[in-house]
């Protein structure tokens, strides 16, 4: 499984939801890579007023006010197949 966040600088939401998965990487095995919006025009017209949006194999699961059942329910349901 893996897990994209897109975050931007100075963000309290998005240091929530990175805390918020690294709990979670205890739990269930992804990788989490973290991409900053302002470094891709297309990536910050998309998702600017969204932020942070979290991406599970592809699809989005969650933005704004992250939260962690919501993400814990979607890893669960990837895992079991």
């Amino acid at each position: 499984m893996h897990i994209r966040l897109y975050t931007k600088m100075n963000c309290p939401l998005c240091d929530k939801a990175k805390a918020i998965l690294t709990e979670l990487q205890a739990d269930y095995r992804f990788t989490m890579e973290e991409i900053d919006i302002y470094q891709d025009d297309a990536l910050l017209e998309q998702y600017q007023l969204m932020i942070p949006v979290v991406e599970l194999d592809g699809e989005e699961i969650g933005y704004g006010m992250i939260e962690k059942e919501v993400v814990r329910k979607r890893l669960r349901q990837a895992r079991n197949g």
